[in-house]
């Protein structure tokens, strides 16, 4: 806490408290997929949520798939090795997609617990062509 005078008044200052950032990352594959693909594509998830806003922001990069992405969002819950609903949609399918978002308290805690994943669908692969489970 800082302390100063200023013509004799006590002024008080109280650092404001700090929230975790907390950074998550995934890399997209189609060998990632449920049922795994043999997509020559490749890409990147990376994203940081901050603890106190509740504020999801990301970065989904890719290059290389079979066609246009046709849609992409982060989907869950759901483990690897298991698919789940769409939990949060991507503004646009292109990249790179970036974005923010506001979470509620099972969003976060899913998110946070590894259970959410990156999806880009394209024609040739519509349930999923690249996909990777978000991790910190």
């Amino acid at each position: 806490m800082g302390v100063a005078t200023l013509g004799g008044l006590l002024i008080t200052t109280v650092a404001p408290a700090r929230a975790e950032v907390v950074k998550l990352q995934a890399d997209l594959k189609g060998s990632n997929e449920v049922p795994p693909n043999n997509s020559a594509g490749s890409g990147k998830a990376e994203a940081t949520y901050d603890t106190e806003t509740k504020t999801l922001t990301y970065t989904i990069t890719f290059t290389g798939l079979s066609g246009p992405a046709m849609g992409a969002h982060f989907h869950g819950p759901g483990e690897a090795g298991k698919n789940a609903g769409i939990a949060l949609p991507f503004k646009t399918a292109q990249s790179p997609i970036r974005g923010t978002a506001t979470l509620t308290d099972t969003q976060a805690t899913d998110l946070l617990a590894g259970k959410w994943y990156a999806n880009i669908h394209t024609a040739a692969n519509p349930g999923g062509e690249l996909r990777g489970q978000m991790v910190k």
